[in-house]
């Protein structure tokens, strides 16, 4: 028997979402219910974890948060190279925000409707997110090399390769969603299957795969911010470069006046 029947036959709807209609529009009632819950409790850790930073003797979560940041921050800067002070902890967000929406799906919390579905299970949050990534990526890289080079790097190495790159960059937001979406989806699916077993042997599927889908959600959610340091990284490569080359063109200058301040020395010393 296929999984389709299977779901079939356990009355499973697949993609089935509460909505909402609004001025002719059709809102997932629960995406946007948990997406807000997963938002909310985000905001207020990051309260929580301000009301806790002292300047004399800090919090143990203020050494945790610090030396996480700290470290993060120190194998970016080793391996890419310096990111903006920003993308770190925008990536630290998004990867709070993301587990606690991957690991709603693991919450009892009835089956019609499922009051804490994953929101991430749900293409058009996946979407957002890849979307508000790789928009802010394009604004960071103009910012940072300019109009005229952000263009340019289009046609770098070979101007042959712009329509691939040009591909490439389309693309980028649709396999950063598409892979969230796609692992978080197919977890809610497994999830059900297990739900259509004997309660006799439904405890030990359940708590296996439970086991496991906490894993895919926490290795989701660091493969998101880990994209997300890694674009951000490239879209300032060149601007990067670009102050490298600029110490050494001012070395250059210097030496240059040295040779011409000591050129008329050396002179009245051959004279003499």
């Amino acid at each position: 028997m296929s999984t389709r029947d299977l779901l079939a036959e356990g009355q499973i709807e697949i993609g089935h979402h509460e909505t909402v209609e609004w001025l002719g529009l059709t809102f997932n009632a629960d995406t946007i219910w948990t997406t807000v819950l997963a938002g909310a409790i985000v905001v207020g850790l990051g309260f929580y974890a301000r009301a806790k930073i002292t300047s004399n003797v800090p919090s143990r979560l203020q050494i945790i948060w610090e030396a996480l940041v700290g470290t993060i921050n120190t194998q970016v800067e080793q391996n890419l190279g310096r990111v903006h002070p920003f993308v770190v902890p925008l990536a630290l967000s998004l990867f709070t925000f993301i587990l606690v929406a991957n690991w709603f799906e693991l919450i009892p919390s009835g089956e019609d409707p499922h009051l804490l579905p994953a929101p991430t299970a749900d293409v058009n949050l996946t979407y957002a997110l890849g979307l508000l990534v790789i928009a802010s990526m394009h604004v960071y890289s103009v910012r940072q090399r300019g109009v005229k080079n952000y263009i340019k790097s289009y046609f770098q190495p070979y101007a042959l390769l712009f329509p691939l790159r040009l591909i490439e960059e389309i693309v980028k937001p649709f396999t950063l969603a598409l892979r969230l979406f796609g692992n978080i989806f197919a977890g809610g699916i497994m999830l059900s299957l297990i739900g259509l077993m004997p309660l006799y042997i439904l405890w030990g599927p359940n708590i296996l795969w439970k086991a496991f889908d906490l894993f895919i959600g926490l290795i989701q959610a660091f493969i998101f911010a880990l994209l997300t340091i890694l674009y951000f990284a490239e879209a300032g490569e060149v601007h990067d470069e670009g102050h490298q080359d600029a110490p050494e063109s001012g070395r250059g200058s210097e030496r240059t006046d040295r040779t011409t301040e000591t050129a008329p020395e050396s002179a009245t010393a051959a004279a003499r």
